[in-house]
């Protein structure tokens, strides 16, 4: 069985081998796809979606289909977003499956082995029932990314809630992440225990950073969210030699998967935006 280390190095590699940390937001909501696809609604974002990985694969190297979008069609929409995450590792892609799972003991088990069924290579959870709950993800081989400072403005009634030692709450998961992730750290010096950290929220950045030197963000925010470059940039790790071992993982969805426009094909159209966003994120290495 692959291990969760094994999973966080392939990561670098597969990010180092395309040169940007970049990773694609898979959010098919059908009301916004293109002409074309099939009238029935689990059909068409399949269609959708594979057709989205064959437009980024060489460019992007880690996709992230949200759950969600599929889920909502039942057991169809269940075995579309199978066969799209069999599409993206066929592709070459990592793949990040945005499920935001949370639950403690066997519960916690069972959807960490639907994850690493599924073909997954790592899961978004979240923590707010203790640490014990991340530890089935990982024994399942698969890298993790903790929900510690999201990009929704709402966070703020949580996530920036003092503690009694006076650190924010958000400041307090993290040092939680780091301490799990010291056990994770794959040979690429990242670790595969990462966290979410939101482009909108990178006044935190320095302090989180500092209490998570060796984790990956995930980064959401970006772009059509309002996160900017320059809020990516005071993320990444110190003297990181690589964009596989910056430490982050810049995320768009809507402004590469939904780029508007109609020169072209939809899939021109989402290719290009694919190479803006590349391009953008390669320079974190400059």
């Amino acid at each position: 069985m692959t291990t969760s280390t094994e999973r966080i190095d392939a990561f670098a590699n597969i990010v180092n081998r395309v040169g940007c940390a970049a990773c694609v937001g898979l959010d098919p909501v059908l009301e916004k796809l293109p002409a074309g696809l099939s009238s029935d609604p689990a059909k068409a974002i399949e269609e959708f979606s594979t057709g989205i990985i064959d437009s980024i694969r060489g460019t992007i190297g880690v996709i992230k289909p949200q759950s969600a979008c599929f889920e909502r069609y039942g057991s169809a929409g269940f075995r579309a977003l199978e066969r799209t995450v069999a599409h993206a590792k066929a592709a070459g892609l990592w793949v990040v499956l945005d499920a935001k799972r949370g639950d403690i003991g066997i519960s916690a088990e069972h959807y960490a082995a639907a994850a690493a069924n599924m073909g997954a290579d790592a899961i978004t959870v979240n923590l707010y029932l203790g640490p014990s709950t991340l530890e089935p993800y990982l024994s399942a081989g698969l890298a993790i990314f903790v929900l510690v400072r999201t990009s929704n403005p709402d966070s703020d009634l949580i996530q920036s809630v003092g503690c009694a030692d006076r650190r924010s709450v958000a400041q307090m998961v993290a040092s939680l992440v780091a301490s799990l992730g010291e056990r994770h750290r794959g040979s690429s010096g990242v670790s595969a225990v990462g966290a979410v950290v939101g482009a909108t929220k990178a006044a935190d950045a320095q302090s989180l950073r500092a209490a998570m030197p060796d984790q990956v963000f995930l980064i959401p925010g970006y772009g059509a969210q309002g996160g900017a470059l320059s809020d990516v940039r005071g993320m990444t790790r110190p003297n990181s030699a690589s964009q596989g071992t910056s430490g982050v993982l810049v995320t768009a969805s809507r402004s590469v998967i939904y780029p508007g426009g109609d020169t072209g094909s939809w899939q021109d159209r989402v290719r290009i935006a694919a190479q803006g966003l590349a391009g953008e994120i390669a320079t974190l290495s400059n």
